[in-house]
């Protein structure tokens, strides 16, 4: 049986990471804010129609929307299946980790062309953490605020980092050659939606 709470939280759980708002889901699904809305409450059985269009709009499948939390003790991802997002700014994100409801992990793979600057990203609550791992050539890390003064830390292939993500984070590339890097953060709480999630 379909726990519908649990449902909900999914839900609402893949939108935030996606940074959509309940407006932009329910445009991308094809079905109205307020059936929506009730989903993510636990509030209303949605048919299997509805179902799919959410899953389509979330950009998974509709069996692992629906998955038992048993079936949540292995989570195969092949290759194809990662969820990539391309940036205006013309960087990429590879979502390595799939979504599990109730631990707030995220597991990303980024790309940074020559000379970009992915921006800045807000702070996790109190308690997160993040390591980054660089696999090819150099980013550029700053811990602050925007505006602030504060030392950048370049990072070059091979190299590693934590840091308590408890303050606002930015990432740039400022070389002429593309690079590469993970990003493993562990939040305390899922992060408002808003800026897209994970520096990542």
């Amino acid at each position: 049986m379909l726990d519908l709470e649990e449902l909900g939280r999914r839900v609402q759980s893949l939108r935030v990471r996606r940074g959509l708002t309940l407006q932009a889901l329910a445009e991308a699904a094809s079905v109205s804010v307020s059936m929506l809305s009730s989903v993510e409450r636990g509030q209303k059985a949605p048919t299997v129609v509805v179902l799919g269009r959410i899953a389509d709009g979330l950009g998974v499948s509709l069996a692992s929307l629906v998955a038992t939390p048993e079936a949540d003790r292995v989570i195969l991802r092949r290759a194809a299946e990662q969820d990539v997002v391309d940036e205006p700014e013309g960087w990429r994100r590879v979502i390595l980790s799939p979504v599990v409801p109730g631990v707030n992990f995220e597991w990303i793979r980024s790309t940074l062309p020559p000379h970009c600057d992915a921006g800045w990203f807000p702070a996790y609550a109190p308690g997160s953490h993040e390591y980054i791992a660089v696999e090819s050539g150099r980013v550029r890390l700053t811990l602050g605020h925007p505006g602030q003064r504060a030392e950048p830390v370049d990072l070059a292939a091979g190299d590693s980092l934590y840091l308590a993500r408890d303050t606002p984070l930015n990432y740039a590339n400022v070389t002429d050659e593309p690079c590469s890097y993970y990003v493993a953060a562990l939040i305390m709480r899922p992060r408002l939606p808003g800026r897209r999630a994970g520096g990542h």
